[in-house]
């Protein structure tokens, strides 16, 4: 076909189409004695893909680069759009935040009839903490490296500083303080190899799940096939709003700092459905007096490298956990199940 029927059969215009050309994206044929352009249904498949990626926001030298890559690889597309998708979720939710940042600077404007710089000033120093917090996160663990070979480490008899001790059993009794029900929808956040998430498919219950880990999404979906994964990130959950019964988490929170875990558990709620429920099993001390008194026990066993890997994580203080949890309007209920890993269980009120 010609550029005229071309651009018909996409509903863009001819000068769209040989811009994409002078950029390089396609390279149709031409007629051996007219020069006309002819498009061939490849080029049709080509140019319906750039006008999707644009509409997406990616910029023409990346496209480039990923046309290139598809033609060497079929799931360079797919992979690159669930990448994509996360990062929408993420500007969404960080919209969303500027939002309401600015919805309080009118509000406080119109309370006091005018304006008080200082205050204004903390409010917009507020959602910039917030925003570094999100982008300071960094996998020092190398999770897409240890996707492999993940499930053996948890399931290891090992000797001296385990920190996933009787880690079946922990998944067993997430899903029993859970009490999910078949007609339920659960999602399992940072689900890595999608341990817990096969579980409660096991007893029929309807499950999503992300993680930032390419790879371990990988094996979960090889374990859990026709459940639907996601690329996302414990800030901004790569779903809508009141989507879930119950959301569950395991082995996960360790990772984030104790601000960083303030942004998941509010992402937590964002994604329940009035009356939902979390639970979480993770490794952490029941407050800062009980790490104290564990660390300087540890030490004075000559103990260093138990420290050592304790140091290296992010363990929660219990108590600052159910304390905000409350404060997102949870009713939570917290219990010790192994050495270092703490349930907690939290329903909405």
């Amino acid at each position: 076909m010609q550029i005229k029927e071309m651009a018909e059969r996409l509903q863009i215009t001819a000068r769209a189409i040989r811009f994409y050309e002078e950029k390089g994206l396609i390279s149709p044929k031409k007629a051996e004695h007219s020069g006309y352009r002819l498009f061939s249904e490849e080029d049709v498949w080509r140019l319906q893909t750039i006008i999707t990626l644009r509409e997406v926001g990616m910029p023409i030298e990346d496209i480039r680069e990923l046309l290139n890559r598809i033609d060497k690889e079929e799931e360079s597309l797919l992979h690159y759009l669930e990448i994509q998708r996360s990062c929408m979720y993420d500007q969404w939710i960080e919209l969303g935040r500027v939002i309401q940042t600015t919805e309080q600077m009118i509000g406080r404007i119109k309370q006091q009839k005018g304006i008080d710089p200082a205050a204004l000033f903390e409010l917009a120093e507020g959602n910039k903490r917030l925003r570094q917090m999100r982008n300071n996160w960094v996998d020092r663990w190398n999770f897409n490296q240890i996707a492999d070979y993940y499930d053996i480490s948890v399931n290891e008899n090992k000797q001296g500083f385990y920190p996933y001790e009787d880690y079946e059993l922990v998944l067993q009794e997430v899903v029993h303080a859970t009490a999910p029900c078949p007609d339920e929808v659960g999602l399992d956040a940072g689900t890595g190899t999608g341990n817990l998430a096969k579980l409660f498919r096991e007893k029929g219950v309807q499950m999503s799940a992300f993680d930032q880990a390419p790879q371990m999404l990988k094996q979960c979906q090889k374990k859990n096939p026709g459940m639907e994964t996601k690329l996302g990130t414990f800030f901004a959950f790569p779903y809508f709003g009141g989507m879930f019964d119950f959301v569950v988490t395991s082995f996960a929170l360790h990772h984030l700092t104790d601000d960083q875990k303030t942004l998941a558990l509010a992402e937590c709620k964002r994604v329940l459905k009035p009356g939902g429920r979390l639970v979480i099993a993770d490794s952490m001390f029941a407050d800062e007096e009980h790490r104290a008194l564990h660390i300087r026990a540890l030490l004075q066993a000559g103990r260093k490298e138990a420290v050592a890997e304790i140091e290296d994580e992010y363990y929660a203080d219990r108590s600052k956990l159910v304390q905000n949890l409350q404060e997102l309007g949870f009713r939570v209920q917290a219990r010790q199940l192994t050495t270092y890993v703490h349930l907690i269980e939290a329903k909405l009120m």
